[in-house]
């Protein structure tokens, strides 16, 4: 378990005053927030960034809504007001138990109960003004056509322009729910199976539910297909034959494109790798 940094321990000690903090260790560093976790007490949460500071008080009040919404899963629960240190943003949130499950590892039941979960939270007027951020900045497609496919290598370009053409000619459907970062370490699980928590609302977003069911390839794809609705595939494939559906969600629900070329750094590799994707 990686050391907690000194500046974290004392972010976490002036949030949460008292609390003992032996076991505290830092999470594996995502791209928005240094995370320091207290086993069994709590997880403080540390903007990385300026942009991350600033909408941390947007992802607070969702899962402040969350954790009221009498769920079939935990949330994070925020137990402290978002706090500025500095020019970083810190807010701690509830423990959640369970265990996660390594890559490749599930079943279609798994997968199914967590889209499901997921896909039942009501999107009520209140969640929708806290969630919803499509009017900050552009669209999705728009980000794409005109910040990605024209960096993309020569050889992408065209089948980058298919692809796109593809996920927008998907027949719209009703927004739900999306969490935007399920699988992996995100959805935890009790020793018999059960579903006990999500965490990591960070990206979450009125959208398509089929950009989840992406998503939970975390489980393998043959898992998803046996889970979902044949055309709820069809369209998560659809939507992670694009760049992948982790990164593509990183464009969506207003998010600017601050690093284009950082981006395409990552995607480019993702394409190679991932070429029977064409099938779509």
């Amino acid at each position: 378990m990686p050391k907690a940094a000194p500046d974290l321990l004392a972010i976490a000690s002036a949030l949460l005053p008292g609390v003992q903090l032996d076991d505290a260790f830092t999470a594996i560093d995502g791209n928005i927030h240094h995370v320091l976790l207290i086993p069994g007490i709590a997880a403080v949460r540390v903007s990385k960034r300026p942009l991350a500071a600033a909408s941390m008080p947007r992802r607070v009040e969702v899962l402040r809504q969350l954790a009221s919404a009498d769920l079939p899963f935990q949330v994070p629960a925020p137990l402290t007001p978002v706090t500025m240190f500095g020019d970083r943003a810190a807010v701690a949130v509830s423990w959640i138990g369970g265990v996660a499950l390594p890559k490749g590892v599930g079943d279609p039941q798994q997968v199914a109960d967590a889209l499901a979960a997921v896909r039942s939270v009501p999107l009520s007027e209140s969640l929708l003004s806290a969630l919803d951020g499509r009017a900050l900045g552009p669209s999705w497609s728009t980000v794409i056509a005109e910040e990605i496919l024209p960096r993309l290598p020569a050889r992408w370009q065209s089948e980058g322009r298919r692809r796109l053409d593809a996920a927008l000619a998907l027949e719209p459907v009703p927004d739900a729910l999306v969490h935007g970062d399920l699988g992996g370490s995100n959805v935890h699980w009790s020793a018999d199976g059960k579903l006990l928590g999500i965490l990591d609302w960070d990206m979450a977003m009125p959208a398509d539910p089929a950009i989840d069911a992406a998503l939970m390839v975390w489980h393998g794809w043959d898992n998803v297909r046996r889970a979902v609705p044949a055309a709820t595939y069809r369209r998560a494939r659809t939507w992670d034959a694009l760049f992948g559906v982790g990164h593509l969600v990183a464009t969506m629900n207003g998010r600017p494109m601050t690093n284009p070329d950082g981006f395409v750094a990552a995607v480019v590799p993702w394409l190679e790798a991932n070429t029977s994707a064409s099938h779509i």
